[in-house]
């Protein structure tokens, strides 16, 4: 990494299995995983504006990793400037980017995911799109031109509709785009009750059941074509409110996710302890959907998130992910952790330097 948040210069050798990175709290720890990660979507799980990466008093900052996929290695270098990036892989420049999917899988895991389940329906939205988004590419593609569409409209509305003929065209790009959406939110819907399900019955000791449906805000249908008439119709039939209110009210941007242990709304009902169970079943889940889906592990990002777990939870999330690249952050090496490095890195960040403590590989006999 070259001027990327508070690392000037970074380069880094790290662990095909476990990496952990100590440290106190505002070295750095985060940032690093924040590099990482944006190999994957290229853009941060921390902020929506790429600026905020460049270093203090630089003009732009660069992100660069080689990684082995199909036996090969594949280097990703993404320049980021105030006035846009440029992504590279293998050196050739991408032009959209895209083009950076399906190139690395990650998985971040944080404390603020603990809150997915209780916090407002936009967190959960945005926990299927970041999926989504890796595991489809013509989902991130359809996204994209969605929120465009979506917001073009919303301006018409918000100036009075004086162009009838222009809102219909936007009616009909927002219909045909917002119902791929819908259509490939159920489906991963489907596959994350039936996983997280799984999951969430080994945490518990089979004592709590979870499930999880999709809230469409348009009533969902089976077929592409229905669903975009269906759209179609709660556009036509909430013109007036839309155009009263400046703001478009129906549509995927609306949707949310149900979310009950045993028949019971958690999102609203449910402890703190059923939540955050909840919630690493779900994180969990996106691993293995990743793999089912494309056939490659995920990287897995875990940002200070174990010591908001209590030990039985830390040990089945570290049992669970033995055969997958993990980082690990953390201001203090716990005991259960320290009964899982029998194969790692162990680095150390101080004022956005990083040291390699320790080297620990796995006896073969």
């Amino acid at each position: 990494m070259l001027q990327f948040r508070n690392y000037e210069k970074l380069d880094l050798q790290l662990h095909r299995k476990l990496n952990v990175i100590t440290g106190n709290n505002a070295q750095g720890k985060t940032n690093l995983l924040e590099g990482i990660y944006v190999m994957s979507l290229g853009k941060s799980f921390r902020t929506g504006r790429d600026s905020e990466m460049i270093g203090f008093g630089y003009d732009f900052c660069r992100a660069k990793t080689i990684s082995v996929k199909d036996d090969r290695d594949v280097e990703i270098e993404i320049n980021y400037k105030k006035e846009g990036k440029l992504i590279k892989i293998d050196g050739v420049r991408a032009p959209k980017t895209s083009d950076l999917l399906e190139q690395v899988y990650a998985v971040v895991f944080s404390p603020e995911d603990l809150k997915i389940v209780k916090e407002e329906p936009e967190k959960r939205r945005k926990f299927m799109d970041r999926e989504l988004c890796q595991i489809r590419p013509v989902y991130y593609r359809n996204l994209g031109r969605y929120k465009k569409v979506l917001q073009n409209r919303n301006l018409l509305l918000k100036n009075g509709v004086s162009d009838p003929h222009l809102m219909s065209v936007y009616d009909e790009e927002l219909a045909d785009y917002g119902s791929r959406i819908i259509l490939d939110r159920a489906a991963f819907v489907e596959k994350l009750n039936r996983i997280s399900r799984e999951i969430h019955q080994k945490i518990t000791d089979g004592k709590e059941s979870l499930a999880v449906s999709y809230e469409s805000n348009v009533p969902l249908k089976q077929e592409l074509s229905n669903q975009k008439n269906q759209f179609l119709e709660r556009l036509k039939n909430g013109a007036f409110r839309d155009c009263s209110k400046g703001n478009t009210e129906s549509g995927p941007h609306k949707d949310d996710l149900k979310i009950q242990v045993n028949g019971v709304d958690i999102r609203h009902f449910g402890s703190q302890g059923q939540q955050r169970t909840a919630a690493l079943s779900l994180k969990l889940a996106e691993i293995y959907l990743i793999k089912e889906e494309t056939g490659e592990d995920a990287i897995l990002l875990l940002d200070d998130v174990l010591s908001e777990l209590d030990v039985n939870r830390q040990t089945f999330l570290l049992n669970r992910l033995q055969d997958i690249q993990i980082f690990i952050t953390t201001t203090e090496m716990s005991e259960t952790l320290l009964s899982h490095l029998d194969e790692g890195n162990i680095f150390e960040v101080k004022n956005g330097q990083v040291h390699l403590l320790k080297t620990i590989e796995k006896c073969l006999t």
